[in-house]
């Protein structure tokens, strides 16, 4: 039978409800209710087997306990079938002050049945659809982990650089953390422009012998300290040559060099050598190459070493390494090939093209001002810690601030306060940041309100607000701002 010329498109949507610990539905969203059933009656469309599961499960995970992958099959009035329903109850914990209590079980659900007039390449993509607005709200709480994991390194520089004796021996360790964690958000941003099929590189200029040296500093606990530890030695070797600069994302290709890093180690469980050169190749190419010592590799290996899903590591491999390695070496103009004999060690030579003369130096960020006044600041984020180490930041530099969980609290403090300026958080319960800032704005037309945010989609705030920093930010961005928009 030849496929239908058009294919119908379902909107896919997460079934998402919020219980009690008691059991008490809370809210449930409307793919839910048109699934499952309302908030009076949450369960309504299940059989009494199924409704005693979902029930005992959501009295479970109120006590703690993470429950998943429970099916269940809902009876709907438009189908002759049951819909099979994934369902995962997580519960959710208290405040820093009682971690231990439970105050409410979200439940998230999935229909696991299709339409069979669907093409496989057609239910790929909606799957896809979905599982990329899924991961931009997980991007969004990793970014506010970040902002908080940064805050504190900046925290710490600032008090090694007053006088802290042992500033010397964890200097070089803050500045290895702060570019695993700067790494991080650099990845986040990446997987936000995929998901919002944003091609634009960020490439800046990037010097190849540096970035080397960087990724050997940040996996040295892989190649010297554990090998130690279980009797093992690797040993490296540099030969990194000045070779002119290349274009580049050096958050991605960190990320390409650790991976090649990492599966050297494991190529060696006896210990071995490990070797870094660079170099200028054939029509003025900037290459690398990174050579191990160890077990090597079939030529069926290598003709499938770049395949998505190839893994010689059984269930410890993903499979993604180097599938993901060739495709970042791919964005970069570049190639990579690899040379191994079984026994006889494995290399992976890069190779990239020069970077064009022409193109324009990456802007250097407005220096922090060396004197600045003190202003009254007001801090918006239902995040604790985001509020917190925004306070600390500031308060290095002797501002006053004040903090609100929500928008609503914010605005109460606003009537009873004076504010020189606001930094608030996108998104929010019940008021978002630019509803925040409108608000605020009919207030005091001329308050300058900063957003802060993990999310890349904020053009509805655009238009309320001053500026927008993405998560996470350091202490010398948000002094900028309070420079730019009160001090000058």
């Amino acid at each position: 039978m030849e496929p239908p010329d058009t294919v119908p498109t379902v909107e896919p949507a997460l079934l998402i409800a919020t219980f009690a610990p008691s059991g008490t539905v809370r809210h449930c969203n409307e793919a839910w209710e048109s699934v499952l059933g309302t908030a009076d009656t949450p369960w309504a469309m299940l059989p009494d087997d199924d409704r005693e599961l979902a029930n005992s499960s959501v009295l479970e995970a109120g006590k703690g306990a993470l429950v998943t992958n429970q099916i269940v099959n809902a009876h709907t009035p438009d189908r002759d079938e049951p819909l099979p329903v994934l369902l995962n109850f997580v519960p959710v914990h208290g405040d820093e002050t009682d971690d231990s209590r439970i105050t409410a079980v979200t439940i998230s659900g999935e229909v696991m049945a299709e339409p069979p007039s669907w093409m496989i390449s057609q239910t790929q993509r909606h799957r896809m659809e979905a599982l990329g607005r899924m991961t931009m709200g997980v991007a969004h709480d990793l970014n506010n982990l970040l902002s908080g994991l940064i805050g504190h390194i900046e925290l710490l520089k600032q008090k090694a650089q007053r006088g802290d004796e042992t500033s010397e021996a964890i200097q070089p360790s803050i500045r290895t953390i702060e570019t695993t964690a700067e790494d991080g958000a650099a990845l986040i941003e990446k997987l936000q422009r995929y998901i919002r099929e944003d091609t634009q590189k960020h490439f800046e200029r990037v010097d190849l012998p540096a970035l080397i040296e960087d990724c050997i500093t940040i996996t040295q606990p892989y190649w010297y300290n554990e090998p130690r530890r279980q009797g093992i030695e690797i040993e490296v070797e540099r030969t990194l040559e000045e070779v002119p600069e290349i274009m580049g994302a050096p958050s991605e290709l960190r990320e390409v060099f650790v991976n090649l890093i990492l599966n050297a180690v494991q190529a060696m469980p006896e210990g071995g050598t490990l070797q870094f050169e660079t170099f200028t190749g054939e029509h003025q190419s900037i290459c690398a190459r990174v050579r191990d010592t160890g077990i090597g590799m079939s030529d069926e290996v290598q003709q499938n070493i770049f395949e998505p899903l190839f893994t010689t590591k059984g269930e410890q491999g993903t499979g993604m390494g180097l599938a993901a390695s060739y495709g970042i070496i791919q964005e970069h103009g570049g190639d990579i090939d690899v040379t191994s004999e079984p026994g006889e060690g494995t290399a992976f030579t890069l190779s990239f093209p020069l970077a064009d003369g022409a193109a324009p130096e990456p802007e250097e960020p407005d220096p922090a001002p060396s004197e600045t006044g003190t202003v009254c600041v007001l801090v918006v984020d239902d995040e604790e810690m985001v509020r917190s180490i925004v306070t600390q930041l500031l308060s290095l530099n002797d501002h006053e601030v004040d903090r609100a969980s929500s928008g609503a609290e914010a605005l109460s403090m606003f009537g009873e306060n004076h504010y020189d300026i606001v930094f608030t958080d996108f998104g929010m319960p019940e008021m978002t940041g630019a509803e925040l800032a409108r608000r605020l704005h009919d207030r005091a037309p001329d308050l300058p309100i900063i957003l802060l945010t993990g999310y890349t989609d904020t053009d509805a705030a655009v238009d309320e607000v001053d500026d927008i920093l993405s998560k996470p930010f350091k202490l010398e961005e948000l002094q900028a701002s309070i420079q730019k928009f009160v001090l000058s």
